[in-house]
């Protein structure tokens, strides 16, 4: 299902980890490809509420976490950089979607890393 929100379209996911070296192109593309599987859960689920938003944001965070395995495995790691790059990234999401109340913590809330 292609994604229909101009907000999320227009948005190049995971930017800041692109730009640096130290990350792997190849496994950011994995947690890009997780934040776009999220949106498209969203717009097929429909969220009602925060509570129905984080099930689905929560889905996506333990993808995070098995993806930190693969970073690891490149010489890298999800560190500071990271964590913010991915957090902000799931602001986006949820700011996008009309959840202007959401909580960046409870987002991420079963994050690892």
């Amino acid at each position: 299902m292609p994604i229909g929100n101009p907000r999320i379209t227009g948005h190049t996911f995971l930017a800041g980890l692109y730009k640096d070296g130290y990350f792997p192109d190849q496994v950011v593309d994995r947690g890009r490809d997780i934040l776009l599987r999220l949106c498209e859960r969203i717009e097929a689920d429909r969220p009602a509420d925060l509570s129905a938003l984080y099930v689905l944001t929560h889905a996506a965070t333990e993808e995070f976490n098995a993806l930190e395995a693969e970073f690891e495995a490149a010489g890298s790691e999800i560190e500071t950089v990271a964590r913010e790059e991915i957090g902000g990234d799931f602001w986006v999401v949820a700011q996008a979607y009309g959840f202007a109340d959401a909580d960046i913590e409870e987002l991420i809330a079963p994050r690892e890393w």
